[in-house]
C-alpha cells in the first residue's frame, strides 16, 4: 500500500500460539484502545495485549489507549470551545496512554470522540503513517478509528465485544448512523462471539464485508479427557462482580434444587474482599451446598475444574467469557446463558446447555441436567475435544485468525 508500511507474508502459527513471516519489516498496525493495561489503569483486561502478543512477530503493533475522565464544568466548556480534549499522554512500552476529557452516561459520545479522533491524528502527523487503525469496539473506539482512518487515507478495521457494543448500539438510536458506517466501512470486523454479530446485525443491517470469528485466547487450551466425577459443580467469578455474574440467580436455582435434588452441590471459586464475601453470604443464606472456595491459582483452578460434574456460570451480561472455553477443556460440560458469553459457538452440541439467565428454574434445570446427564454429556465433549472441533480455541488458531484478518484488512485498500 503506498506508504502505509509493507504487506506480510504467509503467516503461519508457532506451537506457543505465536504467528510469524517469512518476510520482514513488519507492518505497522495501531489499535484504539480502551481495554489495555496501560500505566493510567494498568488493571484492564489483558485480552487485546494477549491477541497483540500472539502476532508481534508479524506486525508491529503500536497501541494508543484510552482512559476517560468525566470533565467537570469548566472543562467541558474548554473542550467543546476547542481545547484539545486529551487531558493527559503517558507513553509505555505498547506506545501511549491517553486521558480524554468526555462526560459519563455517553452524552456528547460522537462529537467528543470525534475530537479525540482529531487530536491524535495531529500527535501522530510528524511519524509513520500506519499501514491500518484497529478500534477495539464498534462503538466507542471504532468511532475514533474510522474518523482516524478518513483523516489519514488509510483502512481500518473494528472488533465487536458485545456486552458493551450491543448495549450502546440498543440504548442509543441516535447514534445508528455512524455506528452503521462504522460497521459496515470496516475492512475486516472481529466479533468476540456469533450472538453479538447477530445482534448487531438486526439493528444495522447485515454486514457484507470481511469477517472473522474470534475468540478470546486462554492459557487454559490443552484438552484433558472428562471424567465422571460425582455430584459437584463448579463456578468462578471474582466475587466482587457477584452482580453482574448472577449470584442471585444460581442461589435461587441451588434453592429450588435443595428440595428436588438435595445432593447436587456448588462451588463457586473466586476471590474478594471481606467486604464481598460477606455479601455473598448474605445472599445465599442458609443454603446447605454452597461454598464459597475462595481464590486460586491457575494449577489449583485446572484441578478444580478437572475434578467437578460440570461447570455454570448464568452471567446477566458477558461479552465472551474464557472461563467457559477453560472448562471445556478442563472436560467440563458446561451450563451458559443464552444470548451472551459463548452463545453461537456450540448450537447443538449437548455439552453446552444455554439457559435464560433470568429464569432460576432454567438455571435448575440446566444444573440438573449436568450432573443427572453427565455420563453422555461428557462422552460428546470428549468427542469435540479429539475430533478438531475444539482446535479454534487454541491460541495458535486464534492467532492465525487474527493475523489473516490483519492482513486481509491492511491489503484491501479499502478506504471509508
Amino acid at each position: 500500500m503506498d506508504g502505509a508500511g509493507c504487506r506480510p507474508k504467509c503467516p503461519r502459527a508457532h506451537p506457543e500460539g505465536q504467528v510469524t513471516t517469512l518476510f520482514h519489516p513488519r507492518p505497522d498496525i495501531l489499535h484504539i484502545s480502551g481495554d489495555f493495561p496501560d500505566p493510567i489503569n494498568p488493571s484492564k483486561t489483558p485480552v487485546i495485549r494477549t491477541l497483540l502478543e500472539m502476532t508481534d512477530d508479524t506486525f508491529a503493533h503500536r497501541v494508543i489507549s484510552l482512559n476517560r475522565k468525566s470533565p467537570g464544568p469548566v472543562a467541558l466548556s474548554a473542550t467543546l470551545l476547542g481545547r484539545s480534549p486529551l487531558s493527559r499522554i503517558v507513553p509505555f512500552e505498547r506506545g501511549m496512554a491517553a486521558e480524554y476529557l468526555a462526560p459519563p452516561m455517553g452524552l456528547l459520545h460522537k462529537t467528543l470522540l470525534h475530537r479525540v479522533a482529531d487530536a491524535l491524528v495531529e500527535r501522530l502527523a510528524e511519524g509513520p503513517r500506519p499501514a491500518l487503525i484497529v478500534g477495539h469496539k464498534l462503538s466507542i473506539e471504532g468511532i475514533v478509528a474510522r474518523r482516524m482512518a478518513r483523516r489519514l487515507d488509510i483502512p481500518f478495521a473494528i472488533s465487536i465485544q458485545g456486552n458493551t457494543d450491543t448495549r450502546i448500539v440498543d440504548a442509543r438510536p441516535d447514534l445508528r448512523g455512524e455506528l452503521r458506517r462504522v460497521f459496515h466501512e470496516a475492512s475486516v470486523a472481529f466479533p468476540f462471539a456469533p450472538w453479538a454479530l447477530r445482534r448487531i446485525e438486526a439493528r444495522l443491517g447485515r454486514r457484507r464485508g470481511l469477517t472473522t470469528m474470534l475468540p478470546c485466547p486462554t492459557d487454559i487450551d490443552e484438552p484433558v479427557a472428562p471424567a465422571m466425577d460425582g455430584n459437584q459443580l463448579v463456578s468462578v467469578f471474582h466475587l466482587r462482580n457477584h452482580g453482574l455474574k448472577n449470584l442471585r440467580g444460581l442461589a435461587l436455582a441451588m434453592r429450588e434444587l435443595a428440595s428436588t435434588d438435595p445432593d447436587i452441590r456448588l462451588s463457586i471459586i473466586g476471590g474478594g474482599s471481606e467486604e464481598d464475601f460477606g455479601t455473598c453470604r448474605a445472599i445465599l443464606g442458609d443454603l446447605p451446598n454452597v461454598e464459597l472456595a475462595g481464590a486460586m491459582d491457575r494449577r489449583q483452578l485446572r484441578e478444580a475444574l478437572g475434578g467437578a460434574a460440570g461447570f455454570v456460570l448464568p452471567s446477566l451480561r458477558e461479552s465472551f467469557g474464557l472461563v467457559f472455553i477453560e472448562a471445556l477443556f478442563c472436560g467440563l460440560p458446561v451450563v451458559y446463558p443464552t444470548g451472551r458469553a459463548v452463545d453461537g459457538y456450540f448450537d447443538g452440541e449437548p455439552f453446552a446447555i444455554g439457559v435464560d439467565p433470568r429464569q432460576p428454574g432454567r438455571i435448575a434445570e440446566g444444573m440438573r441436567t449436568l450432573v443427572r446427564e453427565q455420563a453422555p454429556l461428557k462422552r460428546a465433549l470428549a468427542r469435540w475435544q479429539q475430533d478438531g472441533r475444539a482446535r479454534q480455541f487454541t491460541r495458535p488458531e486464534i492467532a492465525a485468525s487474527f493475523a489473516a484478518g490483519l492482513t486481509a484488512a491492511a491489503e484491501a485498500g479499502t478506504r471509508p
